[in-house]
């Protein structure tokens, strides 16, 4: 028998939807073995730049995202007795630069709640990661000044 994987797209600060995405893949598979948490969004500017908009669009990217993505995919985990998540994050989720404040905390905030996760999943002996790599390069080439829209990389 071949198997055919199906292609499921997601937004991930589409929040709303998310947990519908999550049955779908379960639907789906049956299954989810590994969860990786890979997708962010970021931007770079002033506090005062930034607007409490793009705050929580930020947020909803990097850390409601996620969270609602494993919530909804953790209790087939949980009854299965078996999983891996794994949340690539940041080095910014441990220490804070200027200008980067909304990126930080919702990086921060991230952690945080992957780690109260890997300590609740213990004995449940599904394994929770997270993968915090220091500074990339994330596009080709640097938007306009003042363009904060268009600092945002997914």
């Amino acid at each position: 028998q071949t198997y055919a994987p199906k292609l499921i797209l997601l937004d991930i600060t589409d929040i709303s939807c998310i947990r519908d995405v999550a049955k779908e893949i379960l639907h789906c598979y049956g299954c989810v073995d590994i969860l990786i948490n890979n997708a962010s969004m970021k931007v770079k500017g002033a506090v005062q730049s930034i607007s409490l908009e793009l705050d929580k669009k930020i947020m909803d990217a990097n850390y409601f995202g996620p969270i609602t993505l494993t919530k909804a995919i953790l209790p087939n985990m949980i009854s299965r007795r078996t999983g891996q998540i794994v949340l690539i994050n940041s080095i910014q989720g441990k220490i804070g630069i200027p200008f980067r404040a909304a990126y930080a905390a919702s990086k921060h905030a991230a952690v945080g709640f992957f780690d109260c996760l890997r300590a609740e999943m213990e004995e449940f002996d599904i394994s929770v990661s997270t993968v915090s790599p220091t500074f990339i390069c994330s596009y080709h080439r640097q938007p306009a000044p003042g363009n904060w829209e268009a600092s945002i990389w997914k």
